[in-house]
């Protein structure tokens, strides 16, 4: 008789997750990824699948999380404009504090030749793109940054901005390089 398969997907989904953020996709054996999830690959293979299936859910599991933090953010009782200085702060702290996004690392690893994570990454990026676009405009609104400027530009440019960051503080691991240049950028975009 089988034995049945019993854990809890969502924490093996969030341990694998790690795994992959740290080795990448090509890097990260099943034996790497099933030591961290505490299950044998049989269970892996029978619940989720293959190392691909794992890595689709991870990277999507990944963006769901980001996407709940911008939802949580847009609620917040505070100006538009402090959510956005806010947001960008929070992400020059999640920069340094780790070995780069998972997204960023994804795109350039995989996602060129597979079209499920582009997908995925894709539409992250664009829920990105309008919560920043709609920050931006609320905050041109509330007189915090000039009525001139263009939200669509401003938004692009913070995400390209971003994974700047992200590529900057990889080489060169330097926090006040980094912090730096948000600052630059939130005096930048201020009235």
């Amino acid at each position: 008789m089988a034995r049945s398969v019993e854990f809890n997907e969502e924490e093996a989904i969030q341990k694998a997750m790690v795994v992959f953020w740290e080795k990448g996709y090509n890097g990260a054996s099943l034996r790497d990824l099933t030591d961290a999830m505490k299950i044998n690959s049989s269970s892996l293979y029978n619940t989720i699948g293959d190392k691909h299936e794992l890595f689709v859910r991870c990277v999507k599991y990944y963006t769901d999380t980001r996407k709940k933090d911008l939802d949580r953010r847009l609620k917040s009782a505070r100006s538009s404009f402090e959510i956005l200085v806010k947001y960008i702060n929070d992400s020059v702290e999640s920069i340094i504090g780790k070995e780069s996004c998972l997204a960023i690392k994804t795109a350039f690893e995989v996602a060129s030749s597979d079209k499920r994570v582009k997908d995925i990454l894709k539409a992250d990026s664009d829920y990105a793109y309008r919560f920043l676009h709609s920050l931006i405009s609320r905050a041109m609104e509330e007189g915090k940054i000039a009525k001139d400027e263009d939200p669509e530009l401003l938004a692009d440019y913070f995400i390209s901005t971003w994974t700047g960051w992200n590529e900057a503080y990889i080489l060169h691991k330097d926090p006040a390089k980094i912090k730096r240049m948000s600052q630059y950028f939130i005096k930048q975009i201020s009235k």
